[in-house]
């Protein structure tokens, strides 16, 4: 499927926030899935993932996690630098921001002709705790968060009540958590914690723990695995096929 890419400047809150959209190029009216990256912003990975969702049938949203904090396409590299400015960056955006970055998204897709009315969400790493954040909204059907940081700590500022897992049970769409075994990020103890408190409450999900490290998904650098990424999307996509189609 061929597909076009483009981006919106969409105004929110806390200032004009660029999210690129990459959808099929064919006339009709697709899904959408709100897909977010990495604390590097979208990248050459990023934008090749987003792609390969859109190229399956989706109009796929990236947003630039932390606009209020950069100027307007900001890309960061894959090196100390960049991993230092964007943990700072991490740090230093309350997850309320995201809430409100949520809507403006859903809001202007709400306009658009091309869009089905069926709403998803993915993500890596930061981007995968943001796409659990986004279930909040119940307008997603389905999200799949890839290693997520940070649900289990509280490196993400929040106001009291406001940590996602304390707002967990407001979810009303499906899951799917996928995790890797050897990510210092997130050690089995914190994955551990997670588990728990999703079974307790009840909530639709599944769960995979691959022998994968941190960023095994993004096909740059020493950490990829080509055949873990292969499970990765085939789980995505059958999320997605039965919860947005």
């Amino acid at each position: 499927m061929i597909i076009q890419s483009q981006h919106v400047d969409l105004a929110t809150p806390t200032g004009t926030m660029r999210t690129y959209v990459h959808r099929p190029a064919t006339e009709g009216r697709y899904p959408a899935v709100l897909f977010y990256s990495e604390i590097f912003q979208q990248t050459g990975p990023i934008e090749r993932a987003a792609r390969l969702l859109a190229g399956h049938g989706y109009a796929v949203l990236v947003p630039e996690v932390f606009h209020e904090l950069n100027p307007i396409g900001t890309i960061l590299a894959y090196d100390n630098p960049g991993r230092d400015k964007g943990n700072a960056d991490k740090a230093a955006k309350s997850v309320e921001g995201y809430d409100s970055d949520n809507r403006a998204m859903i809001d202007w897709l709400a306009s658009q002709p091309w869009y089905a009315g069926q709403l998803g969400a993915m993500g890596f790493c930061i981007g995968g705790h943001l796409a659990f954040r986004a279930a909040l909204q119940p307008e997603v059907r389905g999200t799949a968060c890839f290693y997520a940081t940070d649900l289990h700590s509280q490196v993400i500022p929040n106001q009291p009540g406001q940590h996602s897992m304390e707002r967990a049970g407001e979810i009303g769409g499906e899951l799917l958590m996928i995790w890797g075994k050897q990510d210092p990020h997130i050690p089995a103890t914190g994955r551990a914690e997670v588990y728990a408190k999703l079974a307790a409450l009840g909530l639709d999900f599944t769960w995979h723990e691959f022998n994968g490290q941190h960023a095994f998904m993004r096909d740059e650098g020493e950490r990829y695995d080509a055949q873990l990424q292969r499970l990765g999307y085939e789980l995505v996509f059958d999320l997605f096929g039965r919860t947005l189609r």
